[in-house]
């Protein structure tokens, strides 16, 4: 099935562009374009494509503002003139950064990125559905069926360089602002990478990690203790669990403990 897109741009001449480059890529199915960015969130947040490209320097309500309005399945490739905005469009997790004037070729490169994603995503609710339902069959069976295809490492960008990262030596991450760092087993010093911590954590086994804090991703198995105020102790560090984050750390906890209160 192709994927569903949204084009918005207030420069007519840039929206008949990525029409035509929509129009020649089957994989893509056009849902709509717009000039205006007010009318664009209502059909976005209505039809729920699974892209968008979307320019950022718009009257009324520029890229950056809408892309936080749009819905969760909605993935964004921004489009713009401007090169200084790559690094805001990590803050919304956006697959690509297409700079103007856009040639077909970075399009294409952009449209196989994002079908990647989604077919990761697809994937991965599979996993998910496959659990559940052999955890029903087999309760207390705690080894994944053989079948399951899990990734072991991911690759992360570090100084350039793509570093192969395995996921098993991840102790915690901790997020700040458009980076990461990646605090690992046998490393005196943390991975940084440029990235958001939401799009790793849609990368991380949810069976093994557990997002604890707006800031921090644990490896659950690492945990050394939980003390009374909801304090984690993992690797060199204290990360107090808050309010907002208590309830699915507790539910965690529930199934894990043994001599429960």
């Amino acid at each position: 099935m192709p994927l569903t897109c949204i084009i918005v741009d207030d420069e007519p001449l840039a929206v008949k562009l990525m029409e035509s480059f929509v129009a020649k890529t089957p994989e893509l199915e056009l849902l709509g374009s717009f000039t205006d960015s007010v009318e664009a969130i209502n059909a976005v947040k209505e039809q729920k494509p699974n892209l968008l490209f979307l320019d950022i320097q718009m009257p009324d309500l520029n890229g950056m503002e809408l892309a936080h309005m749009i819905p969760a399945e909605t993935r964004v490739i921004f489009t713009t003139a401007f090169k200084e905005y790559a690094f805001e469009s990590y803050e919304v997790s956006a697959l690509d950064f297409l700079l103007k004037p856009i040639r077909y070729n970075k399009f294409m490169v952009a449209v196989e990125k994002a079908k990647e994603w989604f077919e990761r995503k697809e994937e991965s609710g599979k996993r998910k559905e496959e659990t559940l339902a052999t955890g029903s069959a087999n309760e207390g069976n705690l080894l994944p069926p053989s079948s399951f295809h899990i990734p072991q490492s991911l690759f992360v960008r570090v100084d350039g360089e793509l570093r192969n990262i395995t996921i098993s030596d991840i102790i915690y991450v901790n997020g700040m602002k458009d980076y990461v760092m990646f605090y690992l087993d046998g490393e005196t010093k943390p991975l940084i990478t440029h990235l958001t911590l939401k799009a790793v954590e849609e990368m991380l086994p949810p069976d093994k990690f557990l997002r604890v804090h707006r800031s921090y991703i644990i490896a659950v198995d690492k945990i050394r203790k939980v003390d009374r105020n909801d304090c984690i102790y993992i690797g060199n560090e204290i990360i107090h669990v808050p309010d907002g984050y208590q309830e699915s750390f507790h539910n965690f906890l529930g199934t894990r403990t043994i001599n429960k209160m």
